[in-house]
């Protein structure tokens, strides 16, 4: 728990902005109390957030009569069809219409999940305020999302879907306020957080609880008690700190707080070291994969943690390629595919496939139009659902129309969103628990748009 002041300011704002939301939000509390689904087997839910925006121009590509176009506009930044030495993947959407489609040559592990039923791609999905035309877009007269293409902003719009109110807690936040009368009795968070503070989990009730890839995250120099400590007079003397009793009630809750996270934390530590190990290997030297990891030993210690239901924050950065893309993209959706595929394989070990979803997430999507050696920022972007109850081998929404300045083109060939980062989030959340009569408070602008569930789980 050693700190810098760059990590105490980050700790220091969170903390503010879950304070704030106690006091101002869009939940009423007295329903969240009341609200609970009666869906009790267990269920995880993962997000995979991919900082910087990911270009999924490049994720999947036309090799039909429509690769023409994209060919001339991406320029130099086009995949070929025909190259010997990096083939595209193709896949064949039981709802493709005619069309035919591949994904990057990266992407082998999630072609097979997709081309076998396990994994969907959902299209052109991004934060939107209600829907929105070209032409309205074109004219003045849309509603959008602030400060369109910037990554604070849309990666805000993302992880909380009320992109027109000042954002006080997040969706998965959200949600997990609404299920957690589904769990049992737990001292550990439902939410959990591979990579640090995120807005995704910040919720009324719900506190989001951090854990490293490589376990819990020790007090420096901290020990828990054993029989002679005698050698350790620095965790004797905190320990006796929190033994007293206080009469001011900052210096009481600033007490119980350190000991719940003691406590805590040891109680984890316990249960991750008593875990019968996974068989499943996990590719080297790749960052979310080892998250991944972490997020499936979590998930097969659910029952000793008392939950029945978990949601996970894991992420990868690297994705904003405004230069050298084609490389770095190719290592990017590597990494990807790997994490992503071991985690599958994991999760079918522990004969959980029907109770974890996994999905992506980034801050946009970026331009189909080159600026030269890369891409620059977008909007809309397509995204992968797995899991056991995904409806797979589908793509959801619609695929814009590659045509520069055409009907889905806010410039550059950055996709206006025909899918809703709400309708996305929504689907997701009914699988998880949240019930029909709940959902318009976890997504107060759902009702703007025509598709409150994209039928995509099962």
């Amino acid at each position: 728990m050693s700190q810098n002041r760059r990590d105490f300011l980050r700790h220091s704002v969170c903390a503010a902005v879950g304070m704030t939301s106690l006091a101002s939000t869009v939940f009423d509390l007295r329903r969240v109390a009341s609200a609970c689904s009666s869906d009790t087997g267990y269920k995880a839910l993962v997000c995979v957030f991919l900082y910087g925006g990911n270009d999924s121009n490049n994720v999947i590509i036309p090799r039909d009569s429509g690769y023409a176009a994209y060919a001339a506009a991406r320029g130099n930044l086009a995949l070929s069809l025909t190259d010997p030495n990096a083939p595209v993947l193709p896949i064949n959407p039981i709802n493709a219409g005619g069309r035919q489609w591949a994904l990057h040559p990266s992407l082998k592990g999630l072609q097979g999940l997709f081309n076998t039923g396990r994994a969907g791609l959902i299209a052109n999905v991004g934060p939107l305020v209600a829907p929105v035309t070209k032409t309205a877009y074109d004219n003045g007269t849309a509603a959008l999302p602030p400060q369109l293409f910037s990554h604070s902003d849309q990666t805000m719009h993302w992880q909380t879907a009320i992109p027109d109110q000042a954002p006080r807690t997040g969706w998965g936040g959200r949600v997990a306020d609404m299920v957690d009368c589904l769990n049992g009795n737990h001292n550990i968070s439902m939410s959990i957080s591979l990579d640090g503070e995120n807005t995704y989990q910040v919720g009324n009730q719900v506190t989001q609880y951090q854990v490293s890839a490589g376990g819990t995250i020790d007090m420096s120099g901290y020990r828990q008690p054993v029989p002679d400590d005698i050698n350790h007079p620095p965790s004797v003397a905190l320990r006796k700190l929190l033994a007293k009793s206080y009469g001011n009630l900052f210096q009481s809750g600033y007490r119980d707080v350190v000991k719940r996270a003691l406590d805590n934390n040891a109680l984890l530590s316990t249960a991750l070291a008593a875990e019968s190990p996974l068989a499943t290997a996990f590719p080297d030297n790749n960052y979310l994969g080892d998250q991944l990891k972490m997020i499936a030993r979590l998930i097969h210690i659910h029952s000793a943690l008392g939950l029945n239901r978990q949601v996970f924050f894991c992420s990868a950065g690297g994705y904003d390629t405004h230069g050298d893309e084609l490389n770095a993209h190719t290592d990017l959706l590597t990494e990807l595919d790997g994490a992503l595929t071991a985690f599958n394989a994991a999760i079918n070990e522990m004969n959980l496939a029907n109770s974890v979803t996994t999905f992506t997430a980034s801050d946009f999507g970026r331009t189909l139009l080159s600026n030269g050696d890369g891409s620059d920022h977008g909007w809309g972007s397509h995204h992968f659902v797995m899991g056991g109850k995904v409806a797979g081998n589908r793509i959801y929404g619609g695929m814009p129309d590659l045509t520069i300045d055409g009907p889905n083109d806010s410039g550059d060939g950055r996709w206006i969103p025909t899918t809703s980062v709400d309708e996305y989030s929504a689907t997701l959340a009914k699988w998880f628990g949240v019930t029909n009569t709940d959902m318009a408070t976890v997504f107060p602008n759902l009702g703007r748009f025509s598709n409150p569930d994209l039928g995509f789980m099962l």
